[in-house]
């Protein structure tokens, strides 16, 4: 039987477990019954109660006592533990196939799903064998908008991960109720979220003395990001159900869990497919009024982003025409 599922990654800090434990908590709400499945060794401070614990087969700790390793080190030979020891995880979850929706909590060292191939091949394996429909959902500290280099690092480890695990795929903006704690962003948020003209971000990145010592490399691998057009972002409050069940949307979207209730009618399958859309902009621009301080500027703008014509023209009044470019 097909069962759906989230495989949950994102760097240290991102708010994995605690996306696992709200989410879990959601998908209760909305009559979903939920299975978290930890496969992090590290994760000893669980917040929520789980069907399936990696600690059963291995500890990290253990790990590092008894082959002088560090954290990064444990947490390689634990993945790569797991895969070989696949069949403990196999007969762990075929149980819950029935009628569970399946989280999976991975640990939080990126190079796991973008360079070493243990989790990937892990997560393969469980698809192939157990017919699950699983998305992967990564996580990203929205604050790091508020730096421009920290941003394309972002935008570089989210595509590297896309590319190496190949399963549908969503990325988020974790924490974006936090998004200007850390100062202010230089752009809209829909220019983060949509990925949009990178090189808007040179000037800012020639702010930094440390950045502009790579201005060439910066510029190469914005281009990279640009030419595969693969990377946008979604945003995400753990702690506001609207926010949660707009993110659940697009999941259920990509993992294929808004056909699971259809039965095999390709008129059925229309209908759902060709279902009116929920345009990301609108969203975007309700989640930055909530949660961020517009400028003067930003104020005055139109729904659809552009300037009305009557403020441009108190702009070229006031001697702001050809010192700024505007829509219109």
């Amino acid at each position: 039987m097909t069962a759906f599922g989230q495989v949950v990654i994102g760097p240290p800090g991102s708010g994995k477990t605690t996306y696992c434990n709200g989410m879990s908590q959601f998908l209760q709400l909305v009559g979903r019954k939920v299975a978290v499945i930890n496969l992090d060794p590290a994760n000893d401070a669980l917040p929520y109660d789980c069907a399936v614990n990696i600690e059963d087969l291995i500890k990290l700790s253990d790990v590092m006592v008894e082959h002088s390793l560090g954290p990064n080190g444990g947490l390689v030979y634990c993945m790569d533990y797991l895969e070989r020891n696949i069949d403990w995880l196999l007969a762990k979850l075929k149980p819950l196939l029935k009628d569970q929706y399946l989280l999976f909590d991975f640990p939080g060292q990126v190079e796991l799903f973008f360079l070493h191939s243990n989790a990937k091949n892990t997560i393969w394996k469980a698809i192939k064998k157990l017919d699950l429909r699983l998305t992967a959902i990564h996580l990203v500290d929205a604050h790091l908008c508020c730096d421009p280099g920290k941003y394309v690092s972002a935008l570089l480890l989210s595509l590297s991960t896309m590319l190496h695990l190949e399963l549908p795929h969503v990325n988020v903006l974790s924490k974006i109720d936090l998004i200007e704690s850390y100062g202010k962003l230089p752009y809209n948020l829909e220019f983060f979220t949509d990925v949009e003209d990178l090189s808007y971000l040179q000037y800012h990145l020639d702010q930094d003395p440390r950045s502009s010592k790579y201005r060439k490399l910066t510029k190469v691998l914005c281009d990279v990001v640009k030419d595969f057009s693969l990377v946008n972002f979604s945003t995400l409050d753990i702690q506001d159900k609207e926010s949660v069940g707009n993110l659940l949307k697009i999941i259920d979207k990509s993992n294929g869990y808004i056909f699971a209730g259809i039965e095999g009618s390709v008129v059925e399958f229309s209908k759902v497919a060709a279902a009116p859309l929920d345009w990301d902009y609108y969203r975007t621009a309700a989640v930055q009024e909530k949660y961020m301080k517009d400028d003067e500027f930003m104020k005055m703008m139109e729904p659809d982003g552009m300037y009305p014509l009557n403020v441009l023209a108190k702009m070229a009044d006031d001697g702001l025409k050809g010192k700024e470019s505007f829509s219109c």
